[in-house]
């Protein structure tokens, strides 16, 4: 795609104020100072996302400080340079503030600070901040966006970075619980834990790293009662753990296929047992070619890995840091909290609670218990088919999106949207978890700064030799 880079004044709209959107607008007003850059997100702290804005003081990275560098100045490790928050992070890594895990709420202030750097001033030039929700486009032959409160931003460009949704209800549609108080649907909303008496059974629906966060949030908020995470398989996220180093292995057997993947996966940690190395190193040596390997496979492959190996990729790819690890085990070994591989059916008001029956993974006899909240902790959703969010539904209507069959996100050709009809637009994109159909490891932030770079020069620069996302993600290092 070619882009008229001459002095002429554009205007890029970037929808979404968490990592991907903050991170592309910084380095378009980089490299465009004279361009206008609209970052538009309903948040009063833009750069923090949900992930960055909505966590616990406690809550901490999942990758070590060395993995969260984006190319901002001052880097993130130099900015956390004295800071006291940091002291615990310091101690378990012997010191070295590139092997630590910082706290998130960190990592949120350095991106909104680095925000707030770059707005517009009386000055000179930049970022222009608005905030509201974006609910549709214009109307034709306008290019832009309409704002939920009816100001009007027109935008030779969009880009769609809204991050991560809210997860979906994993509630039948007529189910009467979706509505009821006992059920929190949006962990991450504000009133999603309260109401909840400090010794009563809670019971948490999944257990992944949402699970964590929300297991970890109520312990230190006082809660003392027994709480149940339940999901069909029972699996924990894996703790990461310093040291060591395993070669990538795969390359000489591309192309694979899903089964061979996870044989030559199980296979490879047992020789990493056997040589005292961590099985976490070869799940990091496997990390640089995924993204290869995904886009080589056919629509059954990938349907065949999201059903059976995708719990299993999950825990070992997406760990805990070592101190999240520490506190989860803790709450296990007290009996506080229980992990459980079972299925959740038969939802019945029980006073202010709810009875739900348990049915054991494997068979066995079913277990009826009443909770006093029921939590959503199913992880982010992806699937856009017949979601009511004003702006996609939006976009939806008019043939602009294509939500892919596989319920990951929208089809992207390189961050330009793909529409209906499987047109690629040419001021249409896309960037973070909404393109994961087409490079499914798509939510660390070194993939992430990675598209970034990439969508930047293309659209500031007209970059022709800049390499697609697969070769790009081939050279990231291990460890994320």
């Amino acid at each position: 795609m070619a882009f008229d880079t001459s002095s002429a004044r554009r205007t890029l709209a970037i929808v979404g104020g968490g990592f991907s959107g903050a991170l592309l607008a910084l380095k378009l007003v980089a490299l465009r100072p004279g361009w206008r850059v609209v970052l538009i997100d309903p948040s009063s702290r833009p750069g923090r996302g949900l992930a960055y804005g909505a966590c616990a003081p406690s809550h901490l990275l999942n990758v070590p400080v060395n993995r969260m560098e984006a190319g901002l100045s001052p880097a993130f490790a130099d900015w956390l340079t004295g800071r006291s928050e940091m002291a615990e992070a310091l101690a378990e890594s012997g010191g070295e503030i590139s092997d630590a895990f910082s706290p998130r709420e960190l990592w949120g202030q350095y991106l909104q600070q680095q925000v707030s750097a770059a707005r517009v001033t009386d000055h000179g030039p930049g970022l222009t901040v608005l905030r509201g929700e974006a609910v549709r486009l214009l109307d034709e032959p306008r290019r832009g966006l309409m704002l939920g409160d009816g100001r009007e931003v027109e935008a030779d460009t969009v880009v769609l970075a809204t991050g991560n949704l809210p997860p979906r209800p994993p509630l039948p549609d007529g189910s009467w619980l979706r509505d009821a108080a006992v059920f929190a649907a949006d962990p991450w909303a504000h009133d999603a834990l309260g109401g909840v008496a400090p010794d009563a059974p809670v019971l948490l629906l999944g257990t992944g790293l949402t699970m964590v966060d929300i297991a970890l949030k109520l312990a230190e908020s006082g809660h003392r009662g027994p709480m149940l995470a339940v999901s069909r398989r029972g699996l924990l996220p894996g703790a990461h753990r310093y040291g060591g180093h395993w070669e990538p292995f795969l390359a000489p057997i591309l192309p694979v296929s899903p089964l061979t993947l996870s044989k030559a996966i199980r296979a490879e940690v047992r020789r990493a047992a056997e040589a005292g190395q961590p099985w976490q190193r070869v799940i990091d040596a496997v990390r640089p070619v995924i993204a290869r390997i995904w886009s080589s496979w056919t629509s059954a492959q990938k349907r065949q890995f999201l059903r059976h190996q995708r719990p299993r990729w999950d825990v070992h790819r997406h760990r805990m840091a070592p101190r999240i690890a520490e506190r989860i085990d803790a709450l296990i070994a007290s009996g506080q909290l229980c992990v459980r591989a079972a299925r959740s059916r038969d939802w019945t008001p029980a006073g202010d609670g709810v009875a739900v029956t348990l049915q054991p993974r494997g068979g066995g006899a079913s277990e009826t218990l009443t909770v006093a909240k029921v939590i959503n902790c199913t992880g982010p959703r992806s699937d856009l088919h017949g979601l009511e969010v004003p702006l996609y539904a939006d976009l939806a209507r008019k043939g602009l999106i294509a939500p892919d069959d596989l319920g990951l996100g929208l089809e992207t050709a390189d961050c330009a949207v793909l529409d209906a009809r499987g047109e690629v637009s040419t001021w249409l994109h896309a960037l973070g978890p909404l393109t994961r159909p087409a490079w499914w490891e798509i939510t660390a932030v070194p993939e992430i700064t990675a598209q970034v770079d990439g969508l930047a020069h293309r659209l500031a620069e007209d970059a022709v030799a800049t390499p697609v996302l697969s070769e790009v993600f081939v050279d990231l290092g291990a460890g994320i």
